[in-house]
């Protein structure tokens, strides 16, 4: 089930540093390249752009046209600068593309630079996340493992506790697979399926995570009945109160931080 629109961006490959125009930043000079990321922000629509992706989310080039208020031909130019600037990625997700800030130190520079300029800016730009049941957005499968609110509390719980790298690639820490041993997740017989994967959430458009981590963590909570599905069936999961126990035990996360 899904309530996205088909937006589409052509993916392009992100090359952090260049010129701007598509030219590699090697050989140029520091004082070129530099002026060339200060020219990929001296716009306001782009400046309006890299604040809602400041939000940590990814969205779809049709939905940062509306946000920005310019037509999806504008923005397309405009978010191709910004991924030659390398500020910005596109992530494909099915059949959607959407675009998030490029990496955690790009993020830190964008909201630096955003506070610099905005003395009494207590919070990043605020703009609202693609509706949804809210059954579905607070705790559902994607495939074989935990999504929507539910699977974001997990993910932000392993990585606070240093189980789960979430920079680039995910991976479980040698921590977090002692953790999954303990929690009866087990890793065995993987095949050629990551340990650990990102999944992009199309509810919290925040990343999520998946592989065989993810699925045998979902298998193992279905099987000790911490969570369950609705009487009416679907995707939808719902937390016991066992399962409410196991995961504040486990994660230290309560209910509050999926409902």
């Amino acid at each position: 089930m899904t309530e996205l629109h088909a937006d589409t961006l052509n993916p392009g490959t992100p090359s952090p540093g260049s010129t701007g125009d598509g030219t590699p930043a090697e050989g140029v000079a520091p004082a070129a390249r530099l002026a060339a990321l200060a020219a990929a922000l001296a716009d306001e629509t782009r400046a309006a752009i890299c604040m809602t992706l400041l939000e940590g989310r990814a969205w779809t080039a049709g939905e940062l046209a509306r946000i920005a208020s310019v037509a999806p031909s504008t923005v397309s130019g405009h978010l191709a600068r910004l991924t030659e600037a390398g500020l910005c990625v596109t992530e494909r997700q099915g059949r959607h593309s959407y675009v998030r800030v490029a990496d955690a130190a790009t993020a830190r520079l964008l909201d630096e630079l955003a506070s610099y300029a905005i003395p009494d800016r207590d919070a990043a730009h605020a703009v609202p996340v693609v509706a949804a049941p809210d059954p579905l957005a607070r705790a559902r499968t994607c495939y074989d493992h935990f999504a929507g609110r539910l699977g974001m509390a997990v993910t932000d719980a392993m990585e606070r506790r240093g189980l789960l790298r979430t920079e680039g690639v995910f991976e479980l820490t040698e921590a977090g697979r002692r953790w999954c041993a303990d929690a009866g997740v087990d890793l065995l017989a993987a095949g050629r399926r990551p340990t650990a994967s990102s999944c992009l959430d199309w509810t919290e458009r925040r990343r999520h995570l998946g592989g065989v981590a993810g699925a045998r963590l979902c298998a193992r909570a279905l099987d000790r009945g911490w969570v369950v599905r609705p009487a009416g069936g679907g995707r939808a999961l719902e937390v016991t109160a066992v399962g409410e126990r196991a995961l504040r035990d486990l994660l230290g996360i309560a209910p509050d931080d999926w409902s």
